[in-house]
């Protein structure tokens, strides 16, 4: 992973010598898809298209989850809100999540990174094919799970693309009864009018890019 992380930083900063001072890349990103601080809290966005609006909000930093409060990393912002900003915070954020990574492999403890109990993580592929009782493990996980006590969660995390979040309900049972997906893709999906009235044909291209839509996400 760390040998990764050294490559995937020189095709970041080739991609930046390539586009960020390219005037083409410029002329059809600078003015496009402008969206203010105020109509992008309006607008419910999240993620990059939050930030590049200049509101400094990342669940990472608000609301610590996993190993994100024992890193240090920055959190980019925009001041224009238009394509050009939401791309410059994508690429700034992908130099950080490089330096979150190596940050975690340096702080990595040696030793085994789960549990050694089939009961709850998943035997090894390898071992499946030796043990009739790992097989046995895997089939009652991925097709039983375990009991969840009643109740109900909200849990978001910070994801490329904005806040997802689930909202999950438990009766008791191994079977949610009731599960939500909030994807950040769906609110910008929604905005895509707003942001591009009074735009060219062409700079739909552009805009749909920096809202980074994924139809598998929004679909409902």
């Amino acid at each position: 992973v760390y040998k990764w992380c050294e490559g995937y930083a020189r095709r970041i900063d080739e991609v930046d010598d390539l586009l960020t001072r390219n005037r083409i890349w410029i002329q059809r990103t600078q003015n496009i898809g402008i969206v203010s601080a105020e109509e992008a809290l309006n607008l419910s966005f999240s993620g990059v298209m939050l930030r590049g609006s200049g509101i400094k909000w990342d669940l990472r930093k608000t609301q610590p989850y996993d190993a994100y409060d024992k890193v240090e990393f920055d959190v980019p912002i925009g001041v224009n809100g238009d394509c050009f900003d939401r791309y410059l915070c994508r690429m700034e954020e992908m130099r950080q999540s490089l330096r979150i990574m190596i940050q975690c492999i340096n702080k990595m403890p040696a030793g085994e990174y789960k549990v050694d109990d089939h009961k709850i993580t998943p035997p090894k592929r390898a071992e499946m094919k030796e043990s009739m009782e790992a097989l046995i493990h895997h089939f009652k996980l991925f097709s039983e799970g375990f009991v969840v006590p009643p109740g109900a969660t909200y849990t978001a995390i910070e994801a490329p693309k904005g806040e997802m979040g689930v909202y999950v309900v438990s009766d008791g049972t191994s079977k949610p009864y009731r599960v939500h997906i909030k994807a950040p893709g769906f609110v910008h999906l929604a905005a895509l009018d707003r942001v591009s009235r009074r735009h060219m044909l062409a700079d739909l291209v552009a805009i749909i890019g920096t809202l980074d839509i994924v139809f598998g996400e929004v679909d409902r």
